[in-house]
């Protein structure tokens, strides 16, 4: 099953890894967008979720003090689908990625 506590844990790790040395550029969020969600979903299917499909969002923004609402609705079985979501933030930028496993019968 998709173990969200270690899956959020991980993801914070890859986050870290990846933001570390990095300051916001408009000009470079679409890039790094791919990037990063590709990681995040090279990390999930490193991690052995047989039968699962992940779906990784990510959005990059620059830290200016503003207030971000995402949100989402989905069909799901919610016996064996879930969700992580997991933030990062430095003195410049914000990322919110969200990872979906979802059951593949």
């Amino acid at each position: 099953r998709f173990r969200s506590v270690l899956v959020k844990e991980k993801l914070q790790e890859t986050l870290v890894d990846f933001f570390k040395s990095k300051v916001y550029k408009s000009e470079d969020c679409a890039e790094w967008t791919k990037s990063l969600c590709n990681n995040v979903k090279d990390m999930l299917k490193s991690m052995g979720f047989p039968r699962y499909k992940f779906i990784v969002q990510a959005v990059i923004g620059e830290m200016r003090g503003q207030g971000v609402k995402m949100c989402c609705r989905t069909f799901w079985d919610s016996d064996t689908d879930s969700y992580v979501q997991e933030t990062f933030v430095n003195n410049s930028l914000f990322c919110v990625v969200v990872c979906y496993g979802v059951y593949y019968y």
